[in-house]
């Protein structure tokens, strides 16, 4: 078992494994769900975070979601994407944390989800971290312990 609290030196930042939110794909509450399954087509994530013009955090909109909204009774109805909107189906619900919160509970939270939002004080969108460069950052760790 390894403890990352009984290490010299070592009081990760999230701020330090976090993308940053200019490189990271979202759609903002205004947009419709044809735009918002464009951008998540093009960018080949499962979801992506809902902005407002401030670029505050509101939610997560997923293909899925978008896909439930437009299925009738016989049929997926595609003439409705334009005309709902990203905040009707969004998730608000989401797995998110402050970027000046403590590193062990993104540990806690990245077990269950792929990525977490995180956000300032003030509900700004400062980017996400990934399960993926945690596992990254996890590998280069141990490798290091390995040369001691």
């Amino acid at each position: 078992m390894i403890s990352l609290q009984s290490h010299q030196n070592m009081n990760p930042q999230i701020s330090d494994y976090i993308i940053p939110s200019e490189k990271v794909a979202h759609v903002q509450i205004g947009n419709n769900l044809e735009h918002a399954l464009l951008v998540l087509t093009k960018s080949g994530y499962s979801a992506i975070p809902v902005l407002d013009a401030r670029f505050k955090l509101h939610g997560l909109i997923s293909s899925p979601l978008i896909t439930e909204s437009i299925l009738g009774l016989e049929r997926i109805e595609f003439e409705k994407l334009s005309d709902k909107k990203v905040e009707d189906v969004m998730q608000i619900q989401i797995p998110k944390i402050r970027v000046d919160e403590e590193f062990e509970k993104a540990l806690d939270l990245l077990i269950d989800y792929p990525f977490l939002c995180v956000e300032d004080r003030e509900g700004f969108f400062e980017g996400i971290f990934t399960r993926r460069i945690l596992l990254k950052e996890l590998k280069n760790y141990l490798g290091k312990l390995d040369h001691v």
